[in-house]
């Protein structure tokens, strides 16, 4: 377009502006400037949706699905740990990896009275509705939020989400790594308080996300990864992965910040394996939430071991993966920063000892060279060190004893609560939105 055709068309942009403000009344055209809810309330920059709770969604295998004969005239009550309250909330569901349209016949929320249980109190039901209606069909591909709820829930308190099915999905989209006990149970149930004889199964099904109204100034903090950060060896409906220990750090602080854990056991920057690869999810995951501010990335463990274990290991190939993870890993900066959002690096922790990956020297040069290029680049807003949280100072290229599991791989607990605290407080204060490079 040549500089006179270019100032032509912003002539005429300025044109169909003026001429609709003058046909169109002024109320509509502050109502589609303004964010709205579905349910047709205006936010205002004083009380805004904000992410609390989140999962990243993965297609199960067989071993992980919940059969096709307990979603058939079923009900489904998942327990979420919400990182930020409010008086106000709606869930999203989601069908990213169905194949066809998912009809849920019926939804509803409650306080949970208990982490592992399925009963629920009672006095705080509250149907789930979409435009109003007590169903609902998401297309294949897609997610739904709920209208929104009015119901005080506390941060750190925990929310059961209840639906139920008619049919089951042809195919089911899940997070396998929920370390949270599920429930289900026959006939439509999702307003009992009780569900005596339950079935369980640990994984979360349909559920993305939880958020709450939260007053101007708070925002979501989003931790991607793998299964570091999805939680491997935590106790099960302990709520003691590091994001959730970094989540009391921020309360005790006084910070009003939802933590959204969009881990993924196995999960790999470069390439599918029990999940999507991170750069094709990342949108959905980090970019979509409601209210983030800040993001952080941490993963390569997979790439790198995946790489030694399963092809030839040999100089250009290793060259090649290092060059792949630093064009994502700025790609990834990139878009988060176009949305005034802080990207935060992660260096990788040490895994030599491990039995699944074996690795090298070779192997753990590459993660060295890799964690000095996240330190010093520049392409990120901020680091955090998890390398040096873990590492053995007398063989840093291992995880320190204590702060092991025992495989060499994932952190114990104490490692969990020692990446907790790795990240600054004040990290989280700091906003990104005007910053360039």
């Amino acid at each position: 377009m040549r500089p006179s055709q270019h100032a032509s068309y912003r002539r005429f942009g300025g044109l169909l502006v003026t001429a609709l403000a003058a046909v169109l009344p002024p109320l509509l055209l502050t109502a589609c400037a303004s964010a709205g809810d579905p349910r047709g309330q205006v936010q205002s920059p004083e009380n805004r949706w904000v992410a609390s709770w989140g999962s990243a969604q993965q297609i199960p295998d067989a071993a992980n699905e919940l059969p096709a004969a307990n979603w058939r005239d079923g009900s489904l009550r998942q327990t979420v740990h919400l990182s930020l309250g409010g008086s106000r909330l709606r869930v999203r569901l989601s069908n990213v990896h169905g194949t066809a349209p998912l009809t849920v016949d019926g939804a509803s929320v409650a306080l949970a009275l208990a982490p592992g249980k399925a009963r629920i109190d009672g006095a705080t039901v509250r149907p789930l509705t979409f435009d109003g209606s007590p169903s609902v069909m998401i297309p294949a591909g897609a997610e739904y939020y709920s209208d929104p709820v009015a119901l005080e829930a506390k941060p750190a308190s925990d929310l059961a989400v209840s639906l139920y099915f008619k049919e089951a999905p042809p195919r089911q989209t899940s997070h396998s790594g929920a370390r949270a006990t599920s429930f289900f149970a026959k006939g439509n149930r999702i307003a009992d308080p009780d569900w005596n004889g339950a079935g369980t199964i640990a994984r979360w099904f349909l559920v993305s996300d939880v958020d709450v109204q939260a007053p101007h100034g708070a925002g979501a903090f989003v931790a991607v990864g793998d299964s570091i950060t999805d939680g491997y060896g935590v106790t099960t409906d302990g709520n003691n992965r590091w994001t959730d220990l970094l989540a009391e750090r921020l309360r005790q602080d006084g910070q009003q910040v939802g933590v959204v854990n969009v881990g993924i056991g196995g999960g790999r920057m470069l390439r599918d394996g029990l999940g999507p690869n991170l750069a094709s999810r990342f949108d959905r995951d980090v970019l979509s939430r409601a209210g983030v501010t800040h993001a952080l990335v941490f993963i390569g463990v997979n790439d790198l071991g995946g790489q030694h274990r399963n092809t030839p290991d040999l100089p250009a190939d290793r060259k090649k993966l290092l060059a792949d993870l630093r064009l994502a890993h700025r790609q990834l900066a990139e878009r988060a920063r176009e949305r005034g959002i802080c990207m935060i690096g992660a260096t990788i922790t040490p895994y030599l000892g491990s039995d699944y990956y074996h690795p090298e020297p070779e192997n753990e040069a590459d993660r060295q060279e890799l964690n000095e290029w996240i330190r010093h680049s520049g392409v990120f807003d901020a680091v955090v060190d998890f390398d040096a949280a873990l590492r053995d100072p007398e063989a840093p290229q291992k995880i320190s004893k204590p702060l092991d599991s025992g495989d060499h791989l994932h952190p114990s607990l104490a490692g969990y609560r020692a990446l907790a605290e790795a990240v600054p407080l004040n990290l989280l204060r700091q906003n990104c939105t005007n910053k360039t490079r």
